[in-house]
């Protein structure tokens, strides 16, 4: 297969695990880390994650551009139970897809990567399957539901810090599969957006208990393939993005939620801590 050719099924690919990412990350906030459902869904996410940073390191060594548009995911919202049907079915199109695309492949790594990822889907749509037989009739029948107790203006706030963070992590994540071959720094890089997740789900959080809906639809991304360029870019939305957050430690409705406080009292500290080192990186 052409470069070009197989850069672009790889990007294919890439925006299905990144729908498949959105899909359980959004669906895990709603039910809350800490429940039985929250946990198992987390825990694909997370290896979704990796099927993301397995295709993105590929892209970026063959000199590729990662596509960091969302796939469509569909899925049956009605209950838990169509939810996680849905899930199961998505995941079992992928085995014979991932295997396909391997038998085209003549790179041995990615052939075992793509044969990877078939085997994986078919462990999620398994786990999917256990984790629904598990459930309660009335828990398989229902729904997550929020408080709806947040003024709309605090909602808009976290939305547009919700927005703004998960932007901040994929142009982390794109430098580190673009740059990879400049020393340490993609994987410098890749700890800072690994960071930012963490910010991310502190907005998300609030927002999925109070039953907001919750968009994962990245900005524009720089597309620079100069690391200083990335770098300064860097340093530059993690100093307006600690002016933020300051701002945000000071709002009344925030301060009313010591749990999100207490957060964001420590996520002000770590983006002081992140810009003080990309700004090393670029004195080095």
């Amino acid at each position: 297969m052409e470069k070009k050719a197989l850069i672009a099924m790889l990007n294919r690919d890439l925006t299905d695990e990144h729908a498949a990412v959105v899909r359980y990350l959004i669906h895990s906030y709603q039910e809350g880390e800490d429940t039985v459902v929250g946990a198992s869904l987390l825990s694909r996410c997370r290896e979704e994650m990796w099927h993301m940073h397995w295709l993105g390191m590929i892209i970026g060594e063959l000199g590729g551009e990662p596509d960091f548009s969302v796939g469509p995911y569909p899925f049956d919202p009605s209950s838990r139970a169509t939810m996680l049907k849905s899930y199961i079915q998505y995941e079992e199109k992928l085995i014979p897809h991932y295997n396909a695309e391997a038998e085209k492949v003549d790179n041995p790594h990615i052939r075992r990567v793509l044969k990877r990822e078939a085997w994986e889907s078919a462990i999620h749509a398994r786990r999917f399957q256990r984790l629904l037989d598990k459930l309660s009739p009335e828990d398989a029948s229902g729904l997550p539901e929020g408080g709806h107790g947040l003024p709309p203006d605090f909602v808009e706030k976290l939305q547009k810090e919700l927005f703004d963070k998960y932007t901040e992590m994929l142009q982390h994540i794109r430098s580190s599969w673009v740059f990879q071959n400049e020393g340490k720094a993609g994987w410098k890089i890749m700890d800072q957006a690994m960071e930012k997740m963490k910010h991310l789900a502190i907005f998300a959080e609030a927002l999925a208990e109070d039953g907001a809906t919750l968009s994962f639809k990245p900005a524009g991304i720089d597309m620079s393939r100069a690391v200083g360029d990335a770098f300064q870019k860097a340093v530059d939305n993690l100093r307006t993005g600690g002016e933020r957050y300051r701002a945000l430690q000071k709002n009344e409705e925030l301060r009313k939620h010591s749990g999100i406080a207490v957060k964001m009292d420590l996520a002000v500290q770590q983006i002081d801590y992140q810009r003080e080192e990309v700004e090393d990186w670029l004195k080095g």
